[in-house]
């Protein structure tokens, strides 16, 4: 209820004056997801249909370099560091190069051989050091980046031979699968390996934000993500476990407006209609990463046409 004083003061005031009363008043008990609510906006500030801020770098790691401990130790091929909003992911190539093992090899086409593994501190308050041979999300989510890949590779062109893609989850608030696609494509192209088709990565879903009835959203955070899966807890939200919730990884390639993998896990009670809907909606969302992950390509090819030419300047740092 307004307090009197409020109700009193506006018969003197005008309505605009009477507004920033009462908001003064009430506004230490509104949270702000209450305040976001009401302006139809997400609980990150994102109007629906907005994908999260998106940075790409390609060659992050020098290719004359090991990998490191925590990947596979061989020189890298290619490398290209994805962020999208707070997730962060680092994807290494090798290769091609000769099978190790002739039973793996194939006449005709090159193996492509993908893996995916969280560091410790990637996950807020779980620390725990996670076996990406036996953690059976990890396994699904490496076999789901290899087949969106796959249809975009010429593995033709390397009979006899592998490729080898680390992903490593440095940060995830949501949509590692995602960030690992989008990753994966950029350090494959920063190695030189062509392919069809870059293959972009993003998530739509449909979900109760509060107050305003089922939104369909693009980009699906950590705590989207579990609103729309019913995963988690303190997630909060009238759609949490609820059978109109939807969680949909999507990943395509733009140009050619093919869809290379489409991973539903949600109940849809709205029928194809409404799979439908928040289909069209991740390929919009696919379309907008893949416009941010040209302009990275265009820069990174600028700057090794610059060191070609002898026009690359060079930063000196002391040791």
């Amino acid at each position: 209820t307004i307090p009197s004083i409020l109700t009193n003061a506006a018969a003197s005031i005008d309505q605009q004056q009477f507004l920033h009363i009462y908001l003064r008043s009430t506004m230490t008990s509104l949270r702000r997801t209450d305040i976001l609510s009401l302006i139809h906006l997400r609980s990150d500030g994102r109007r629906p249909q907005e994908i999260r801020h998106m940075s790409c770098h390609l060659g992050a790691l020098p290719s004359t370099t090991d990998c490191g401990s925590a990947l596979p130790t061989s020189a890298c091929s290619g490398s290209a560091l994805v962020r999208m909003g707070l997730t962060q992911v680092l994807a290494v190539v090798r290769g091609p190069a000769d099978v190790t093992k002739r039973s793996e090899e194939l006449p005709d086409r090159a193996v492509l051989e993908v893996s995916i593994r969280t560091a410790p501190f990637s996950q807020p308050g779980d620390r725990r050091n996670v076996n990406p041979s036996t953690d059976r999300r990890l396994i699904e989510q490496s076999n789901l980046i290899q087949i969106a890949l796959s249809s975009s590779l010429l593995l033709h062109l390397y009979p006899k031979c592998k490729i080898s893609v680390t992903v490593m989850v440095l940060a995830d608030d949501g949509g590692r699968l995602e960030a690992g696609i989008n990753a994966a494509t950029l350090a494959l192209m920063d190695a030189g390996i062509p392919l069809k088709d870059m293959v972009c990565a993003c998530s739509a879903g449909r979900w109760n934000a509060g107050g305003g009835g089922e939104d369909i959203v693009v980009d699906l955070n950590r705590r989207e993500i579990q609103a729309a899966t019913g995963t988690g807890g303190g997630s909060g939200g009238a759609g949490v476990g609820t059978s109109d919730t939807i969680y949909l990884p999507v990943a395509t390639m733009p140009q050619r407006g093919t869809i290379v993998l489409a991973q539903c896990e949600s109940r849809l009670s709205g029928g194809e209609e409404a799979f439908g809907e928040v289909l069209e909606a991740a390929m919009g969302g696919c379309q907008a990463v893949m416009e941010v992950m040209s302009a990275a390509v265009r820069e990174r090819g600028a700057g090794l046409l610059k060191a070609r030419q002898g026009k690359a300047g060079v930063i000196l740092e002391d040791c």
